[in-house]
């Protein structure tokens, strides 16, 4: 169990890669102890879903506008059926703003695309304190690989 009492070879390799897959036990609780070894080791953490990311440049680094739910009854007027479009601050955007590594721990990535999953490695690479670690999925035990080399097969 070494292995999960320090989380040094995983913050080593998730520090050499860049951006992290990992598989863990469907019971849960070995991520939570990386996260927390990450946290200990001077980490700021964002989790958040992989599902509804959108543009992932947008949505992370970057001022962006939504349009709130379209709920039946609205207004034709100035705002169309669809409603204004809001601006949203970037969702990495107080952690940016502090000199901290910052890792982005992303949930349920097994529904993100080749495409997406390469995006996150160009915006781990393009901004180099942000790390990123998406969970593919269950396993018996706790590993880990690069998310290029998951790409590249």
């Amino acid at each position: 169990m070494p292995l999960l009492l320090s989380g040094r070879g995983f913050r080593q390799e998730l520090e050499r890669f860049g951006a992290v897959a990992v598989f863990a036990p469907l019971e849960g609780g070995s991520e939570t102890r990386l996260l927390r070894r990450l946290r200990a080791g001077g980490y700021k953490a964002q989790i958040t879903s992989a599902r509804g990311l959108g543009d992932l440049q947008a949505y992370l680094l970057e001022l962006h506008g939504i349009r709130p739910p379209h709920l039946g009854h609205h207004s034709v007027g100035k705002g169309a059926a669809v409603g204004e479009v809001q601006q949203v601050m970037p969702q990495l955007g107080a952690l940016l703003e502090e000199q901290a590594p910052i890792v982005l721990w992303l949930l349920e990535g097994q529904v993100l695309s080749n495409a997406e999953l390469s995006a996150l490695i160009q915006l781990s690479r393009s901004v180099p304190r942000l790390h990123v670690v998406v969970e593919m999925g269950g396993a018996r035990s706790l590993r880990w690989q690069s998310l290029e080399s998951l790409v590249a097969a």
